[in-house]
């Protein structure tokens, strides 16, 4: 990127457990979205209806929008699954994530926090498709879920919901 066009671009601190250093913002929050990548919730969105245990955000909310905390179902101290929208636990460990080769650099608590980076305005253009190709397989839990489910039945299914939740499908409407 040039100096002249990295001077006009919004710079993003990040000083967290997991991660110190800095990235730019290139688009506009909320826009210019790969055309494969339509999500169903935004970060806080996700955030309020109670993700992760509410564990996830809670050492690097100074790097997002105070909005996105507002209302934030968080839980500083350990992931609290009853924070969760179905109640349920349906994460895998981080470690798990790391042995599978899910997790890049950039964006070392994996895919949310790559969503809420892309979101807000970042590009990484290989790891976006890779993270968008990703989020599309997803997809298969959608397709069980409407195969194996009466439509809004919130019981049914609930761990598989709370997962597409994390992945930004609103399993609500399903």
């Amino acid at each position: 990127m040039q100096a002249d066009k990295k001077s006009r671009l919004k710079k993003i601190i990040i000083n967290d457990k997991m991660q110190k250093g800095y990235y730019y913002l290139s688009v506009p929050t909320g826009r210019k979205f790969d055309p494969d990548f339509k999500p169903e919730l935004t970060p806080k969105q996700m955030l309020e209806l109670g993700v992760f245990g509410g564990k996830y955000m809670t050492d690097c909310r100074k790097e997002f929008p105070a909005s996105w905390f507002k209302n934030a179902k968080l839980s500083p101290d350990k992931k609290d699954p009853s924070l969760n929208y179905f109640r349920i636990d349906a994460s895998l460990p981080l470690k798990i994530w790391e042995e599978k080769g899910w997790i890049h650099p950039a964006d070392p608590r994996g895919w949310f926090q790559w969503y809420c980076r892309y979101y807000l305005g970042r590009r990484i253009p290989e790891e976006d498709k890779r993270q968008i190709k990703r989020w599309k397989a997803i997809q298969r839990h959608v397709k069980a879920l409407k195969k194996n489910c009466p439509k809004r039945a919130l019981d049914c299914r609930r761990r598989q919901r709370q997962a597409l939740l994390h992945w930004a499908y609103d399993s609500r409407k399903m």
